[in-house]
């Protein structure tokens, strides 16, 4: 017996026993950790997976299969000029507007593909780190200077986090270039805008089906629950509701609960014009409140009222893609077509009835693709891959966060009042809870508090599961818990861009030492940027 290699299974087997000898089955923390953790995957499997990772992997996998290596290489690869290859990574990510795990698949398409460790890793952050929408909702609810300093920073990072991979790599990252060096280009099936009309109509599909409602604080990839909302003061009214005996008040939302649809669910909202202390905000009824309101007349109330007219428009040019370009014959993709046009006539265009006429155009896309071998069952296959390598992970990973952090405004086995304690402007809450006020620690703790503040605020939005955009109100209600400026600005920078399952996928695409090193560099540049952030303001 070889014991170099056996004593890891045993240590394994004792540590696996040893965690269900002491589990604290029947404790009330344990037992709604639990719930927690159960509760976020159900909402995480409603929420991302049909509307927002479906189209990713499908999106990423025709990335892998439609667009030529070599052009991968040209503009991201570990040879490319290195003003292209970031500036490219950097916009071509923050255009997206995608959470941390569904800018997995399209991540690991353009690693399949041969870019640069440098260029990709930029990309990785980028895509929901630099999101227009998130800085400039930032700048409005929590003011221009952190606004501003979010979209500094998040831009300074995805090309500084590439250039330092790049230059840790540098060896290997040699070794890509050379042997890139003799992949000749490819004979071009289609010209590039068709590729590129291609892309768009997907990325059309994709923002539209996930296009949020006003003021709800959801956007691309949180569809149907706000989370968690705001309102701001002086701004105008998002929504109009219509109270008892028909009487209309314009209002905007304080708070949102998780999931609407459980029992006891309400609403907080405020009238238009009432002051910012919530001494006129209501409480009412979720289900009451989603059956009597209509959006305020606008722009973003036009998109989201007619956001699925708009996905149907964007489906039926890539279903003329498929028959015109992809040569897919016209039957089979009018046969695909039926079923989810049938059901989206038949089903009520609101809540969980939306994903199953969506199910039902996956489901016949791929049917199409796989019987239609060529180009098109090469799409399936990359797109299968990279379902079967993420999306196990990222379950994984949101049971395992929702067990130890919850849900937002929801504890796990982490109570929230020690994160709130643990990143507030003055270590007194701290010293008061561990009774160390007073004591010999007390003057340690308070010149490293700044430093571990910060530190803190960055370790607990790496690990958090943010979706797009609701770093915004819970970061709202930490600084209304007293949280310093630079934590804040920490966790925006650290939190959007990592999470626990985004951390597992990046594992299994480019290993375990490039994971680490990727994961604390956006950490102790979120600590560093929220040192500075907070001694300058």
């Amino acid at each position: 017996m070889d014991w170099k290699t056996e004593w890891k299974k045993l240590a394994l087997i004792v540590g696996v026993f040893l965690v269900f000898f002491w589990l604290p089955v029947g404790a009330e923390r344990f037992g709604s950790a639990v719930l927690e953790a159960l509760h976020l995957t159900r909402w995480y499997a409603r929420e991302h997976v049909v509307l927002c990772l479906i189209p990713a992997f499908f999106l990423a996998g025709a990335i892998a299969v439609f667009v030529s290596r070599a052009s991968v290489m040209k503009y991201l690869g570990a040879r490319a000029h290195k003003v292209v290859a970031y500036g490219v990574a950097s916009v071509s990510g923050s255009v997206l507007a995608v959470c941390s795990c569904a800018i997995l698949p399209l991540f690991g398409g353009i690693w399949k593909m041969g870019a640069g460790l440098g260029p990709a890793t930029a990309f990785l952050y980028a895509g929901p780190a630099i999101n227009v929408l998130a800085i400039i909702l930032t700048a409005r609810v929590l003011g221009l200077e952190i606004g501003i300093a979010r979209a500094v920073g998040a831009i300074v990072f995805s090309v500084v986090i590439g250039l330092i991979m790049h230059t840790i790599y540098r060896k290997e990252e040699l070794e890509k270039a050379d042997g890139q060096m003799a992949v000749p280009e490819p004979e071009v099936s289609r010209p590039l805008w068709k590729n590129a009309l291609f892309f768009f109509v997907m990325i059309g599909v994709l923002a539209f089906a996930n296009w949020g409602e006003p003021g709800g604080g959801d956007t691309v990839c949180c569809p149907t629950s706000g989370v968690m909302a705001f309102a701001t003061p002086g701004k105008s009214a998002s929504w109009i509701y219509e109270a008892e005996r028909g009487r209309e008040i314009r209002v905007d939302i304080v708070e949102a609960p998780f999931d609407p649809s459980e029992s006891g669910a309400t609403y907080t909202l405020r009238p238009e014009g009432a002051p910012a202390d919530g001494s006129w905000d209501i409480e009412v009824p979720a289900g009451h409140f989603l059956d009597n309101r209509r959006p305020v007349p606008g722009v973003w109330a036009f998109l989201w009222q007619n956001k699925w007219l708009l996905t149907t428009a964007f489906a039926v040019g890539f279903a003329l893609i498929l028959i015109f370009w992809l040569h897919i014959p016209w039957w089979k993709v009018a046969l695909a077509a039926v079923p989810p046009a049938a059901l989206a006539v038949l089903l009520p265009a609101d809540g969980l009835w939306v994903l199953i006429p969506f199910s039902a155009g996956a489901i016949g896309l791929s049917v199409i693709l796989v019987t239609s071998g060529g180009e098109g069952e090469e799409w399936f296959a990359a797109t299968w891959d990279f379902a079967k390598l993420i999306l196990p992970l990222l379950f994984i990973g949101v049971l395992i966060a929702g067990f130890l952090l919850g849900r937002p405004g929801y504890a796990g086995l982490i109570p929230a009042r020690y994160v709130e304690m643990l990143v507030g402007e003055h270590p007194d809450a701290m010293l008061e809870i561990t009774g160390w006020d007073g004591g010999p620690l007390a003057g340690a703790v308070r010149s490293v508090w700044p430093v571990w503040t910060n530190f803190f605020a960055s370790i607990f939005g790496a690990f958090m599961y943010f979706a797009t955009l609701t770093e915004v109100p819970i970061l709202q209600g930490l600084i209304g818990a007293g949280m310093g400026k630079g934590p804040a600005l920490a966790l925006l920078l650290a939190g959007p861009a990592l999470s626990l399952p985004n951390m597992l996928v990046i594992r299994s695409i480019m290993g375990t030492r490039k994971t680490v090193v990727f994961c604390s560099l956006v950490v102790v540049m979120a600590t560093v940027s929220g040192l500075l952030y907070g001694a300058l303001f």
